[in-house]
């Protein structure tokens, strides 16, 4: 059954097989996806302006510009979100997209309903608003941090700072839970999905990116505190406010 809200949704599919890429296809388009192709990097980034897409998924290993350069590409002019499709399944890989704005990564081969489901679960994720009201807009963490979730802004002593949507989504869960501790499988429900629950190495690896642009110093945090074995939790800053 197709679910309406993915009905239409435009998948850009880069892959340089043209197979894999029809073999792509046909599963999404059977699940109401509407499909682009393209087989090069830079025809890839040339869909992207036509096609205006809901979500990329794109192939490391490409004959004239590797997945990579194209994600940094892509980076440069969109917040689109994508998918790596890597054959190594090597961690090296899998962090360096990641790092480059990568959303998530499947590694081949893959089963057509492991592949829907990532769809699903990153679109679902994207189109998440993480609304608040005008109370809570604005939080004011202490002198040094300041979060404008109505914005979508973070400013860490003074300046902007730039954080991708999964940092985003992330440090709003973890504000909106002050001084409570969220387990791993909470922090991956809220931010990813259900379908992540087998995989703490992607919160690990986004508290080490928000600390590196919030922390003073991200080897002894202070913001996103570790709780060891169990998760994280975000400074109780309303309790220091009403103490000091």
């Amino acid at each position: 059954m197709v679910e309406e809200s993915y009905k239409n949704r435009v998948v850009l599919v880069v892959d340089d097989e043209e197979r894999m890429a029809r073999f792509i296809r046909l599963n999404l388009e059977h699940d109401g996806f509407r499909v682009v192709e393209a087989y090069r990097g830079m025809q890839a980034v040339q869909a992207l302006r036509d096609a205006l897409p809901d979500l990329v998924l794109l192939d490391v290993m490409m004959p004239d510009i590797d997945g990579f350069e194209v994600l940094s590409l892509i980076r440069e002019t969109s917040t689109v979100p994508v998918i790596m499709l890597t054959a190594k399944g090597e961690e090296d890989d899998r962090v360096r997209g990641l790092e480059l704005g990568a959303d998530d990564y499947i590694t081949k081969p893959f089963s057509p309903r492991e592949l829907v489901s990532r769809v699903r679960a990153v679109l679902r994720r994207t189109d998440a608003t993480g609304g608040v009201s005008p109370r809570e807009r604005v939080i004011k963490v202490d002198e040094r941090l300041k979060i404008d979730f109505g914005r979508r802004e973070v400013w860490v002593e003074n300046q902007l700072v730039k954080l991708r949507p999964t940092e985003y989504r992330l440090l709003y869960h973890l504000v909106q839970n002050a001084g409570w501790v969220m387990t791993y499988d909470q922090i991956l429900s809220k931010v990813w999905g259900y379908e992540y629950r087998d995989e703490p190495h992607y919160v690990r690896l986004y508290v080490n990116y928000l600390r590196q642009k919030l922390e003073k110093d991200p080897g002894n945090p202070k913001y996103i505190q570790t709780e060891r074995g169990v998760g994280y939790r975000f400074i109780d800053f309303q309790k220091q406010s009403t103490t000091s």
